[in-house]
């Protein structure tokens, strides 16, 4: 027989890390969520939350709300070798993500990994998984994932406060000296967010995992930058045009609609400004004012896309071949700007590109 060993870990050294699968009853239906669990090693103090899926985002989601719960950092964070938080390598070969290595330099901890196959360094927070099956989750029943969460913050506040008889005390007590130990938070904590790029759609909504959240519907057709936090969703155009929304934890396949963003029944819809690409477009070109107008009702694409392609004529092609090109296609009644452009380029061979009759090309 081989001997049982034991880690002792003095007050501040570290905190634990894991995620296990459990059932839960979440808003009437039975469903399996990822239970992420941090404990302090020296005091045992607990703190869980549940969540659909655990990425990078969530993991530093959950890592910042355990942070200020215990209202400190211990100098490092056990984890196992999850690609959540590992770049590569293994145990102490381990090397973190780069943005996971930032986030824990904020803090001032470090992550460390324990070897495969020795699942024993982080039994104080492998413990209390089944606790939390057989205790917290068992008979309970949750109407959302706020709901859910805000019962496990509760659960263990109750649980940190009870006396443990495996360690001969209450964990609150213990955590009275560990607080002193631990490293302060920094002044400002940002936020986590996950940024996207997205288009409105014709519908005048903004696509998310699965979920479509509405803009006004002046921002069809226009590129858009969506920042994601726990718990919201900002869409922004620009400095001044921002909507936020109530993020919808997991890909439900909502849609999502403010009644501001959609004119009263009877009224229409009603553009707020026009494109500023089309103000450039006759600003630059004002001949082309009809063209521009036919286009945007005739073609095929979102007038946001076609108009930007447009510009990009403007911009790239000299003015007279130009505007002899657009003469020819509204006299056809062609709004394909790709056939557009080649009309251009035919016309920028003939004028600008044309050898004197009699010379001969010179061979460098």
């Amino acid at each position: 027989m081989t001997a049982a060993g034991r880690y002792e870990f003095e007050a501040g050294e570290e905190i634990q890390h894991d995620t296990s699968p459990h059932d839960v009853e979440l808003a009437g239906k039975k469903r399996k969520v990822q239970t992420a669990s941090a404990v302090l090693c020296y005091s045992r103090m607990l703190f869980f939350q549940c969540y659909p899926t655990f990425q990078r985002f969530d993991c530093k989601v959950f890592l910042t709300d355990a942070l200020r719960y215990f209202s400190g950092a211990t100098a490092r964070v056990m984890i196992d070798n999850t690609h959540v938080v590992v770049s590569h390598g293994t145990g102490r070969e381990m090397v973190p993500a780069p943005e996971m290595a930032a986030f824990a330099e904020r803090f001032g901890f470090a992550f460390v990994a324990h070897a495969i196959g020795h699942a024993n360094r982080s039994a104080r927070v492998e413990r209390p998984f089944w606790f939390i099956e057989n205790n917290f989750l068992a008979g309970r029943k949750f109407s959302s994932w706020q709901d859910l969460n805000q019962q496990a913050r509760e659960w263990c506040d109750k649980v940190n406060s009870t006396y443990k008889k495996h360690i001969h005390s209450v964990p609150r007590e213990l955590f009275a000296v560990e607080r002193l130990r631990l490293k302060p938070l920094p002044a400002w904590i940002p936020e986590v967010y996950r940024l996207h790029q997205r288009m409105v759609d014709v519908e005048g909504y903004v696509a998310l995992h699965t979920n479509r959240y509405s803009v006004p519907i002046a921002w069809i057709g226009r590129r858009v930058e969506v920042r994601e936090t726990k718990d919201k969703i900002e869409i922004q155009l620009d400095a001044r045009n921002v909507v936020t929304h109530s993020r919808i934890a997991e890909a439900e396949h909502q849609r999502i609609l403010l009644p501001a963003h959609r004119p009263p029944r009877g009224q229409g819809i009603v553009r707020l400004q026009s494109h500023p690409e089309e103000k450039t477009i006759l600003a630059t070109v004002p001949e082309i004012a009809d063209y521009v107008a036919a286009l945007k009702q005739r073609s095929r694409k979102v007038p946001g896309l076609v108009l930007r392609q447009l510009l990009r004529l403007v911009r790239e092609y000299p003015r007279k071949p130009l505007l002899a090109a657009v003469a020819e296609a509204a006299r056809y009644g062609l709004y394909d700007l790709d056939r557009l452009e080649r009309m251009i380029l035919r016309r920028v061979a003939r004028e600008y590109f044309r050898l004197d009759e009699g010379s001969e090309p010179h061979n460098d």
